[in-house]
């Protein structure tokens, strides 16, 4: 038998895969989603770049939208319920907030598979945002319930969606499974997560008095009396004035992780397509696709990391990661990297810094934020990532737009 202890660290290990699955596919497909339509759109024209190629030279190459725009859908639902959700969500069952998780999985991969325009496919990855949105702050409350290592599980698990999640795509498709119908296999992820939540982890009794008073809110207050001496976790709901007060704290946290965020989704959305060689083994979408399964190695093994590794400068990561920004932003322009290994080597880079500021953010959070608190911090403090990811894909579309009508040299 697997003790108690095990089966919740796995099964936070699998809600972190599941939760971000989704995510990732349609980031690693959005190279795919955007070519397709716009081959759709444009039948019998090979009106499918922004850039002329003049005969006998190569020029830069560019989608008429950039992935920054799946980027934006992929993100800013995802925002908003971060931004509320704090404030409201723990008014929701746990079940519930699962079950509407599990939906929303599952409509992303259907919708996209099974779109005809790029506005069907970008509902769809809509969805995959409200799925993910939803869940990183329902998983990070439920985590306030355990012993602190789920939350290296959990992260452990949004780092293994990364890479598994892109690696699953490239290789499916490099395999020959058409982009639709790899995106069909994926729908077994939503049952996953169903599963690992209600039937994997073995949940506290706190857990059920929370449910509890949550589904019967009308008897909190005689309630609570009653259990007063059970847990610090739930003796009563914050205020939302004390809520606004411990966000101020929070910030030496949260601008860090935001910043790392904003720099490294710009060179996720608004460079990688750029950042393509010619005439080696590896196609122009090929090597986009594992751009993106390099990334996700690396955010893997630094969001599994923090129980060998911590890091508690966490300034030091977006001081870093701009670093990357800028030198693979002057190799679109000057293409002095003479060999992609040494592209994939800055890449694996960006995915280690990426996952340490966001593993070593919750952990420290975990760490330092009293008990009481900690459930409303670890699910206000996810509001930073996806704030960077969505300044990152509002800036990485006009900054595609504007080295595509540069005319560059390859």
């Amino acid at each position: 038998m697997i003790s108690e202890k095990w089966r919740n660290l796995i099964g936070f290990w699998i809600l972190g895969l599941c939760n971000n699955f989704a995510y990732v596919i349609m980031l690693s497909a959005a190279h795919d989603i955007l070519k397709d339509q716009e081959q759709k759109d444009h039948v019998g024209s090979h009106n499918t770049t922004t850039t002329p190629a003049p005969v006998n030279e190569s020029y830069l190459e560019c989608n008429e939208i950039s992935t920054g725009a799946i980027l934006l859908a992929d993100i800013l639902p995802t925002l908003i319920i971060k931004l509320t959700a704090p404030f409201f969500i723990l008014h929701l069952s746990y079940k519930i907030r699962v079950l509407t998780c599990v939906l929303f999985s599952l409509a992303s991969f259907l919708v996209v598979s099974y779109s005809t325009g790029i506005w069907m496919s970008i509902i769809g990855v809509v969805c995959a945002s409200i799925s993910g949105g939803l869940g990183e702050t329902t998983y990070f409350a439920f985590s306030s319930f355990f012993e602190k290592n789920v939350i290296s599980a959990y992260s452990s698990g949004t780092g293994g969606a990364g890479i598994f999640g892109a690696l699953s795509y490239a290789g499916l498709t490099s395999a020959g499974l058409s982009p639709r119908k790899t995106l069909l296999v994926m729908t077994i992820i939503p049952a996953l997560m169903f599963i690992s939540f209600f039937i994997v982890i073995k949940k506290p009794r706190q857990f059920y008095q929370k449910e509890y008073i949550v589904k019967y809110s009308e008897d909190t207050s005689s309630l609570l009396k009653e259990s007063e001496d059970t847990d610090d976790k739930i003796k009563g709901r914050l205020t939302l004035r004390e809520k606004l007060l411990l966000l101020k704290p929070l910030m030496k946290y949260m601008i860090p992780l935001c910043l790392v965020y904003i720099a490294e989704y710009f060179i996720n959305q608004g460079l990688y397509e750029l950042l393509y060689f010619n005439h080696i083994w590896l196609s122009e979408k090929e090597q986009y696709r594992w751009y993106q399964v390099d990334y996700q190695l690396g955010v893997f093994i630094s969001r599994s990391s923090v129980n060998v590794f911590k890091i508690n400068k966490l300034w030091t990561l977006p001081v870093l990661q701009c670093v990357n920004v800028a030198i693979l932003t002057a190799q679109v322009f000057l293409r002095f990297i003479p060999n992609i290994w040494i592209i994939f080597a800055l890449v694996l880079f960006e995915g280690l810094l990426g996952g340490a500021a966001f593993v070593n953010t919750f952990y420290k959070i975990s760490e330092d934020i009293e008990a009481e608190f900690k459930e409303f911090s670890l699910s206000a403090a996810t509001i930073a990532d996806s704030v960077g990811i969505s300044i990152a894909g509002a800036i990485s579309i006009p900054a595609h737009n504007r080295i595509c009508s540069l005319n560059l040299k390859m």
